[in-house]
């Protein structure tokens, strides 16, 4: 599985399988319960595969898949790698808040430079959140690499499941 260096923080791919969607299904429901490498949660048309507890990290992937119907004996499997949602929620909460805050510093400048006062404090104010921004950028990549190994071991483990 090619995972490259782009600016993807969660990888995505696409496969096509000449099943049908209710028979992938039934062969994560089986691994389920054979198994006890992976923990897999099956909801609807949607299959979630983890780490064991005691092998998860900060930032341990996790692989979600949605099985699609595409005709009668065939199906189409998206998958995509990510961080526990709480810990992607939290860091797009992070950094949706350095961007907010941005931009209302950006205001306070335009405001204090128009009434010709010093704009001193708000260009040092725009540089911090400029660097805690590329802060989370290289936390987020560090957190990508870290959990690469982690994605390649789900990937295969998908793949073995369904043949």
């Amino acid at each position: 599985m090619p995972i490259s260096n782009q600016i993807v923080l969660r990888p995505r791919f696409k496969i096509e399988l000449a099943q049908d969607c209710s028979q992938v299904l039934a062969l994560f429901a089986k691994v389920k319960s054979d198994q006890k490498n992976y923990i897999v949660s099956c909801i609807d048309d949607h299959i979630f595969i983890k780490l064991p507890r005691q092998q998860q990290h900060f930032w341990s992937p996790q692989l979600h898949l949605e099985i699609t119907e595409q005709s009668d004996n065939s199906c189409s499997l998206h998958g995509f790698f990510g961080p526990n949602p709480t810990i992607w929620t939290m860091f797009m909460f992070f950094h949706v808040g350095v961007g907010i805050l941005f931009m209302v510093n950006a205001t306070w400048i335009y405001t204090r430079y128009s009434l010709d006062n010093s704009i001193g404090l708000q260009i040092g104010i725009a540089i911090a959140l400029i660097l805690i921004w590329i802060l989370l950028y290289f936390a987020g990549a560090a957190g990508k690499k870290k959990g690469k190994p982690g994605m390649r071991e789900l990937y295969y483990f998908m793949l073995q499941t369904i043949g």
